[in-house]
């Protein structure tokens, strides 16, 4: 549906126009446009809309076959009688289009079908309605478009009959009460809401309302009243009031359709019209609605599942701003997630730019910039409707004592750290160093939030989930401490739990920054390694947050043959280790272990009963953890058992195996 209204303004026409509710579901070919009628500037016209998929689509399509199909649709209702019952059919629009949404260019052409009269019908004595009409008509005439306009149930209707009796009292009424106005009426003029302005000559209705008339009623001349207004109101002086004469008709000889056009022109000639609304968008939203296209089309073509909305809510917090950290931000915005937090107490150095991506080299002059606020400026350049935040903090560490004067800033960080990673919903542990893991395992563990690690090596990397904490999140902290029993090795779903990025060793973290050469103190690796293993790292968190267990998921392995229901982006696997000098990737799985120094029960146990007493003790004494995980006594266990090798002196080597 489209919609428009008389003119109201001597100098400006109004257009058709097509809004939002014209695609309404209650706006379709077979239901009455009574919805419209309520608005009296919203006179509503039925039309078609081609939108095509690509330019050439539509350059290829037959205008002049399109626009005689919709002419064909307006001589239907005309010869079966649908006109009188709802003459708003007597008008019809045709829209051809194509929408480049990538530049946000619009390429268009618009018909209006008319009917042609052969031969055409001839106009004579075109005034304005003041001059044809004596005042007391005219004021009587102007008081019943006044309430016509002003009803709700006629206000819509665009083609009328004009009554005046022999008393000057002018009437408006409906087209199928044409034969009793004949004998009632002195008077009759046929009336339509006429869109143009212009003094000399009628608007666009009045070529298919002649043909109707002429049509239908047999009529060689018609008296037309042109209604317009002026500020809402009918003006005499602005409507106009002509006779048209109308020659017998060709079709009516052959038996055929009369001929259509309705093309829009420019200079006599057809052309294609294009806009660029590209120049005149806010260029954020401009870029937002870009990213999104690229979703929106994963989705239609590949993905019906892919839920946007989810990934554009979720909180991903990002600990490390290097090489992984700088990839990561940038793969999630492309996945449209919209909420990224960064924490880095790092200043972007020289070597910087070349290998972390979110940074230049005016990040590195005057002693450079801290990585976790550049990082933000840099995400918001790229993308300014991203919700970046960069935070300058450091993360305790196990195995970097502290003093008592600075036990109150360690505090604070912990406190600060454990209050962001509780206010997102996934942490991504991307940190240079294995003991500045520690603190955010435990912390996503205890509050069974979603985390992922990414680790580098020379040539190999690690990626993994780590799996749900050994307390359900519906378990208060006074049921933790009454009970031990609350605490284990399997989630709810009685599935054994996975493992963290610490479950695999036999030893607390320790400080590994600390007399240290230059080439242990730097990440010495591949160039080629980080992208691959954030690219990895987010690609896990968005299988993972589309299958239905969330952090609960089971681990799935490639080439597995069970792994139950498969997911719309494949498997989801606990680990993912890679190879560079061998191209070589593997999925493996590792399950929680109990004696693990940051996810396991007793530790959860011990920080959830003590808070940060307990998070000092590990940070101050180096054997702390392993003490209470058992790993002390189990590394005695081990240095205790001897083992007797019996050393022959004479080896036959054809016995050797070559291992």
């Amino acid at each position: 549906m489209g919609f428009f209204a008389p003119c109201s303004h001597f100098q400006v026409s109004n257009h058709l126009n097509i809004i939002s509710e014209s695609f309404s579901s209650e706006t379709n070919e077979h239901s009455s446009t009574n919805s419209s009628h309520s608005n009296r500037n919203r006179c509503a016209v039925r039309g078609t809309l081609y939108n095509t998929n690509t330019i050439e689509g539509f350059r290829e399509l037959d205008k002049q076959k399109l626009l005689k199909e919709e002419a064909g649709k307006i001589w239907d209702d005309i010869n079966n009688g649908n006109v009188e019952k709802e003459c708003a059919l007597l008008s019809r629009f045709l829209v051809i289009s194509f929408a480049d949404l990538k530049k946000w260019r619009f390429y268009y052409s618009v018909a209006f079908p008319a009917l042609v009269l052969d031969p055409p019908a001839n106009v004579v004595d075109l005034r304005p309605a003041s001059e044809w009409l004596s005042s007391e008509e005219a004021e009587s005439v102007s008081a019943a478009c006044n309430e016509w306009r002003s009803s709700a149930v006629t206000s819509g209707v665009p083609f009328f009959l004009v009554t005046i009796a022999s008393n000057s009292h002018a009437r408006l009424r409906h087209l199928n009460e044409w034969e009793s106005c004949q004998q009632e009426s002195e008077k009759i003029f046929f009336g339509f809401y006429d869109p143009c302005n212009l003094p000399n000559h009628p608007g666009w209705p009045l070529r298919n309302f002649l043909a109707f008339l002429y049509t239908r009623w047999n009529l060689e001349t018609v008296r037309f009243f042109c209604y317009r207004e002026n500020r809402g109101f009918a003006d005499m002086g602005l409507s106009l009031i002509g006779k048209a004469l109308i020659s017998p008709q060709e079709w009516e000889v052959h038996g055929h359709v009369p001929k259509a056009v309705g093309w829009e022109l420019d200079k006599a000639k057809k052309v294609t019209r294009s806009i660029n609304l590209a120049t005149s968008m806010d260029p954020t939203r401009l870029a937002e609605s870009a990213a999104d296209l690229n979703l929106k089309l994963m989705r239609w073509r590949a993905l019906p599942s892919l839920d946007l909305t989810l990934l554009s809510g979720i909180r991903c917090l990002l600990l490390g701003a290097g090489t992984l950290g700088c990839q990561v931000a940038r793969t999630l915005m492309a996945w449209g997630v919209r909420k990224i937090t960064l924490i880095d107490n790092g200043k972007v150095a020289m070597s910087n730019p070349l290998r972390q991506s979110l940074y230049t080299l005016e990040d590195c002059l005057n002693g450079g910039q801290y990585k976790a606020l550049a990082a933000e400026r840099s995400l918001k350049s790229i993308f300014p409707a991203v919700d970046a935040k960069g935070i300058v903090m450091s993360i305790p560490m196990p195995g970097h004592p502290v003093s008592i004067q600075e036990e109150s800033n360690v505090l604070d960080d912990c406190k600060q750290l454990k209050e962001l990673i509780n206010v997102h919903d996934v942490v991504f542990l991307l940190t240079d160093t294995r003991e500045s893991r520690w603190l955010p395992t435990l912390l996503c563990t205890s509050s069974n939030k979603i985390a992922v690690n990414a680790a580098l090596g020379f040539e190999s990397f690690l990626v993994m989930r780590h799996g749900a904490g050994p307390i359900s999140s519906c378990e208060t902290v006074d049921a933790l401490s009454s009970s031990m029993g609350n605490l284990s090795v399997k989630n709810e779903h009685k599935e054994p739990r996975l493992g963290c990025y610490f479950c695999n060793d036999v030893v607390a973290p320790i400080d590994s920054t600390t007399n240290r050469t230059l080439d242990q103190q730097c990440t010495v690796t591949r160039p080629g390694l980080a992208p691959i293993a954030s690219a990895l790292a987010v690609e896990l968190l968005v299988g993972l947050l589309h299958h239905p267990l969330r952090i609960y998921a089971p681990a799935e392995v490639s080439g597995s043959s069970d792994t139950g229901n498969e997911q719309p982006l494949g498997i989801i696997p606990h680990q993912i280790r890679g190879s560079l000098s061998l191209f070589s990737q593997m999925t493996l799985v590792g399950h929680a272990s109990n004696s693990c120094t940051a996810c396991s029960p007793i530790i959860v146990s011990e920080f959830q009963k003590n808070g940060m007493d307990f998070i000092l003790k590990a940070i101050n004494l180096p054997t702390y953890l392993e003490d209470l995980t058992g790993l002390t006594e189990l590394k005695k266990s081990a240095n205790s058992f001897e083992v007797d090798w019996d050393i022959e002196d004479d080896i036959d080597e054809d016995e050797c195996v070559e291992i």
